[in-house]
């Protein structure tokens, strides 16, 4: 593991010369993903998808951060790749990962971390449909665009984790309100069970994962700094539960940080 970390330090920067001809970066790559993990992280740019990159390619995976714009932060990680412009509500952003060059590897782990927190302060009395509509697209049905699109790069093995909310949770929903987040986390959940029954014949499990109650900066406007954990700890967690999981335990819905099994 620790060869890895230094060849991809050290090539990626430099040309190097064997028999007198320049070895690029791209070809010791390739080689590098046949051997070690690959791991893509979709809402990579900030918060948890952030941290996911940064600890996943502290560790030695081939990392591919894949989101609308990357940050500076996300630029700077030094990672195997930086996938820009994906919008997970635009079908034609999203099938272009479908061309991703992965250097004939497969994909190990895939997480799909890309949602918003609209909705979160619904009540009965203040509704807006067109919102909804865009929980709904975002939450649920961009996660599944990037499964479907990313199929044929999954192998027997491979390990797809949906990163959710507990808010969607209908037996733990105790006090209403939240109408369009909920329903869209929900709606995720229930696609995370249907991916782990069609996926397993395949050899791919799934997990739907409550990251816990974060401080991100998708959160800090409804509660303000009140998150109980930070993405780093959110972060270890689910690659934890990503490390852990089997086709036999595929289909769970998991809390991130304690690996408790939630109610749907």
């Amino acid at each position: 593991m620790y060869t890895y970390i230094f060849v991809c330090h050290k090539i990626r920067r430099e040309e190097r010369q064997q028999d007198g001809k320049p070895w690029r970066t791209t070809n010791v790559m390739k080689s590098m993903s046949a051997a070690f993990a690959i791991s893509i992280v979709i809402g990579s740019n900030r918060g948890i998808g952030l941290e996911l990159c940064k600890q996943l390619h502290a560790r030695g995976d081939c990392v591919v951060g894949v989101c609308r714009k990357a940050s500076d932060e996300l630029k700077g990680l030094g990672l195997w790749k930086v996938v820009e412009g994906v919008d997970v509500t635009k079908d034609e952003q999203v099938r272009s990962l479908a061309t991703l060059d992965l250097g004939g590897g497969a994909v190990d782990s895939l997480f799909l971390n890309a949602g918003i927190g609209d909705g979160i302060e619904d009540s009965l009395g203040n509704l807006d449909y067109a919102q909804i509509m865009r929980s709904f697209d975002v939450n649920a049905c961009g996660p599944l665009r990037c499964v479907q699109t990313l199929l044929p790069r999954l192998k027997k093995g491979s390990k797809v984790l949906l990163v959710t909310s507990r808010m969607g949770s209908v037996d733990d929903n105790t006090s209403g309100g939240s109408y369009g987040y909920r329903m869209s986390k929900s709606a995720l959940n229930i696609a995370g069970k249907s991916l782990s029954l069609d996926l397993h014949p395949k050899g791919v499990s799934v997990l739907v994962l409550h990251p816990g109650f974060v401080k991100t900066d998708m959160t800090r406007p409804y509660w303000g700094g009140r998150g109980i954990v930070s993405p780093a700890e959110s972060a270890e967690g689910l690659i934890k539960r990503a490390d852990d999981l089997t086709l036999r335990t595929s289909g769970q819905f998991l809390h991130a940080l304690t690996g408790e099994v939630l109610p749907w």
